[in-house]
Parts: structure tokens; C-alpha cells; sequence
């Protein structure tokens, strides 16, 4: 009678696992080479950071604070902002970047539509000159979203003035509910959704996280 060996769970080595490991990682390596070696248009972006999750005008100071550091010019435009200190704002500054601040507070705080048009277009005056300034490498329009949702602002000639800015420059917008012809013009965008936060926990906001 012939013993018939049941099936043995093949035996792994580390030596194995680090060879697997190696084919996978050079082919991995080989689809980024090739995309890398693919992307050759270069030209000034367009960045959309949307959704209703906390970080948005976070990742946009973030790349003000990157192009900053690499030596590259930025101005910044803070839409429904108060009187709140601004971290970002009290750095950011001492390396010669402008800010143009709409300064009124929540629209639930001012509560008059008409001071909050007139607030918006001055700082859209800014805007539009920054946009117009081919010495601004990266132009930062934190919560211009809800300035196009409330109406306080003209769809059309914030999209033109994107749209004709120098060629080199890059406009990051944030804000909750981009408006779809937003998305349409921009190169990239990004999506920040909400799993928890702690303001729903009943802790209040704290100075160096969330201001």
C-alpha cells in the first residue's frame, strides 16, 4: 500500500518573503517611473480643497507655507473670517506674504447680507489683483466656495479671473460645496470627509489646532 503524504501548507522562508517583496516593490516602482516619465506638461494649477470635513483651509495654508519655504511669492485671501488671531496669518506675514481678510465674521454672526456683499467684494478687489500679478507664484482663496454658494460674489468673473491669471501661478480654493464650474476649471481636487470631531464632543476649539 502506497502512503499518500496529506498536503503540506507551503513552507515560507524570510528569504522568500523578502524576494516577493522585492518583485512587487520593482514592479510598483516601474508603473511610477513610467507615469513620472509621462507627466511633462508643466503649468500653473488650479487646487479645489471641498467637502465637510475639518482641514480644508489647513491643507491650503499648508501649501502656502510649502511654496514659502521653497522661495516661491504667495498671497492670501480669507473669506468669512472674523476677528479671531490666525496662526497661519501671524507666520505667514513675517515672511512678506499679504493677506487680504474679509474680517466681518460667520455670516451667522453678521447677519446682514448686505455688509457681508460689501465685505467680500473689497477683499475680492485684492483678489483679483493678486490674480492679476504674474510676481505671485501660488494665490491661497480660503472659503471662496461660500462666497459663490451665497451669491456674494459673481460666478462668472471669479472663474475669468482664474481662468486669465498668469500662466505660471496656482490658486488653491477651499470650502465647503464647490461650486460644479470650480471643479470643472480645476486640476486637482480634493475631498475632505468627517469621521469625528471633537467640537461634536463638546470640546471647544483650541488655539494652535483649530485657529
Amino acid at each position: 500500500m502506497t502512503n499518500i503524504e496529506p498536503n503540506q501548507p507551503e513552507i515560507i522562508d524570510d528569504n522568500t518573503n523578502a524576494e516577493r517583496h522585492q518583485k512587487r516593490q520593482q514592479r510598483l516602482k516601474a508603473k511610477v517611473d513610467e507615469r513620472i516619465a509621462a507627466a511633462t506638461a508643466d503649468k500653473g494649477l488650479v487646487l479645489v480643497i471641498t467637502g465637510n470635513g475639518k482641514g480644508k483651509s489647513t491643507a491650503g495654508f499648508g501649501i502656502v507655507t510649502r511654496a514659502v519655504g521653497h522661495g516661491l511669492t504667495a498671497a492670501v485671501a480669507q473669506f468669512i473670517k472674523g476677528t479671531w488671531e490666525c496662526g497661519e496669518r501671524n507666520l505667514l506675514q513675517k515672511h512678506g506674504v499679504p493677506f487680504s481678510v474679509m474680517a466681518t465674521g460667520f455670516t451667522w454672526e453678521t447677519q446682514d447680507r448686505a455688509l457681508d456683499i460689501a465685505a467680500a467684494t473689497q477683499v475680492w478687489e485684492d483678489c483679483a489683483a493678486y490674480l492679476q500679478d504674474p510676481n505671485i507664484d501660488v494665490v491661497l482663496l480660503d472659503e471662496l466656495t461660500y462666497m459663490l454658494s451665497y451669491d456674494y460674489l459673481d460666478l462668472a468673473t471669479v472663474l475669468g479671473a482664474i481662468q486669465n491669471r498668469p500662466a505660471h501661478q496656482h490658486v488653491v480654493i477651499t470650502g465647503r460645496g464647490a461650486h460644479r464650474q470650480l471643479i470643472d476649471i480645476a486640476d486637482t481636487v480634493s475631498e475632505v470627509q468627517s469621521v469625528k470631531h471633537a467640537f461634536d464632543a463638546g470640546i471647544k476649539v483650541q488655539k494652535g489646532i483649530d485657529w
